[in-house]
């Protein structure tokens, strides 16, 4: 029976360690901001966005929402990112993917200011992650790392699994997770092999997975006969089937096979919130000039 990886339990430790620090810095007179932009009426972005204000507000993070109706112009959306980008009291800026198809998202990501990239999105944060080799190149570099590749890797080492010379397979190549997962798990040491819908014999490729990511889109699309005994699974996805919310890895028929597995929900999705906060705090320190 595998361990299971709780992105609850372990987000709460993050958070409370982020507690501390908010606390200290806000005796040193900076008052770490988050500044939220919500596009639309998408129930999902409504329910992601309403988390994050929550934890802000219990790490006295201040919040401040945007919401703009569906139909607003990208020339406004890009106005608002612009005074957020020159406003001294926000550290952190984060715009809520998806945007509605008459504004391109890549535009608008490429707006906010890589030093409130929170996200780590920005082509200038994607690329510094790109060239760095290994974690302590990235941790002098004081960047803003993709929150849930980040919050990946947190799990794994806070979990004691060890990365180094370890075959890691990613299922999913999308430029959210698959390809800064992929970079993080180098960066540790890990040998790194990416899976897509045009791998041949994927099964046989996610068999030889000391850790397995999925973050495919696929509900259950990861089978037990896809996995070695005393794999660690960490799973990506987010499902809604009518049974309720499932990943992209039969969990169910995995559990009794892995060494370690994350469930759905309870796993990934808590860290991805966590590693936000981390970011905004981190921004906060660095635009303020307070270490």
């Amino acid at each position: 029976m595998a361990t299971i990886i709780s992105g609850t339990e372990t987000s709460k430790k993050i958070q409370a360690e982020l507690k501390e620090e908010v606390t200290q810095l806000l005796a040193k007179g900076v008052k770490p901001c988050l500044a939220t932009i919500l596009v639309g009426e998408d129930e999902a972005s409504k329910v992601y966005v309403g988390q994050k204000v929550k934890t802000c507000e219990r790490l006295g993070i201040t919040s401040m929402h945007n919401k703009l109706p569906v139909n607003v112009q990208e020339p406004e959306l890009l106005n608002l990112i612009d005074r957020l980008n020159k406003d001294k009291n926000v550290h952190g800026i984060l715009c809520q993917l998806p945007l509605p198809k008459h504004i391109n998202a890549d535009k608008v990501l490429l707006a906010i200011s890589p030093d409130k990239d929170v996200d780590g999105f920005h082509l200038l944060n994607m690329g510094k992650l790109l060239s760095k080799k290994n974690m302590k190149e990235i941790e002098q570099e004081g960047m803003y790392l993709p929150c849930t590749p980040h919050g990946i890797i947190q799990l794994l080492k806070r979990s004691n699994i060890n990365m180094n010379g370890a075959e890691a397979v990613i299922v999913g190549r999308s430029n959210i997770v698959g390809k800064p997962a992929a970079l993080l798990l180098m960066a540790e040491n890990a040998t790194v092999t990416i899976c897509h819908s045009n791998t041949k014999d994927i099964g046989e490729v996610c068999r030889r997975a000391d850790i397995l990511v999925a973050a495919i889109g696929k509900p259950k699309f990861v089978t037990a006969d896809m996995v070695k005994d005393g794999v660690v699974v960490i799973d990506v996805g987010v499902n809604r089937l009518p049974e309720g919310l499932c990943g992209d890895v039969d969990f169910e028929a995995i559990k009794d096979k892995a060494k370690a597995i994350t469930p759905v929900p309870g796993g990934v999705g808590p860290m991805t919130i966590a590693m936000l906060m981390v970011n905004t705090v981190k921004a906060a320190r660095k635009l303020s000039g307070v270490k």
